[in-house]
């Protein structure tokens, strides 16, 4: 990601790494980068995740890998729309089926879908962020528990209003 600044800070963790982004294809390996931290849970926030590419056979072996690391790893998705999951992602669904019980797809209540933003979140240690969806600016941070917990608690109030929206099986849809 050399579009945008780095910056390196110490902490107990390890270093913190903050660097920013402005498009597309840095987006793309912000989430790669994401994804091979080390964490037990991955809580992601998007409209309809059309820009996480989870249709991609790279993207979906990537999330197996992270399944696979411990029985309890976890994935949180929630979207306003899960029509993109259901028509355009047979691999994400083909994932969820064979891992049903460490994925969870939901879709935000009426009242919060005025959100714009899109974010991830693993453990409390790590993120990625765009403020605004349809954008591809934003940041990725590493080992940074300060802004990765408050996502974390964040995705916790998306999360509670919200309820299960796609299912691994065809009549779930």
């Amino acid at each position: 990601m050399n579009t945008g600044e780095t910056r390196q800070d110490t902490h107990a963790a390890g270093a913190v790494q903050y660097t920013r982004f402005d498009g597309a294809a840095d987006f793309q390996r912000a989430i790669d980068t994401l994804l091979e931290q080390s964490g037990r849970e991955l809580r992601i926030f998007d409209p309809d995740m059309a820009a996480f590419r989870f249709n991609s056979a790279e993207r979906v072996v990537r999330l197996q890998r992270f399944l696979l690391a411990s029985r309890t790893r976890r994935l949180y998705l929630v979207v306003h729309e899960p029509g993109h999951i259901a028509k355009h992602c047979p691999r994400l669904l083909h994932l969820l089926a064979r891992y049903n019980h460490a994925i969870q797809i939901n879709r935000t209540d009426e009242s919060i879908r005025e959100l714009q933003d899109s974010f991830a979140v693993l453990d409390a240690r790590h993120y990625l962020r765009r403020p605004v969806a349809r954008f591809f600016r934003g940041a990725l941070g590493v080992n940074d528990e300060t802004e990765a917990l408050a996502m974390r608690s964040r995705f916790m109030e998306i999360w509670s209003a919200s309820s299960p929206a796609v299912s691994s099986t065809t009549a779930g849809l």
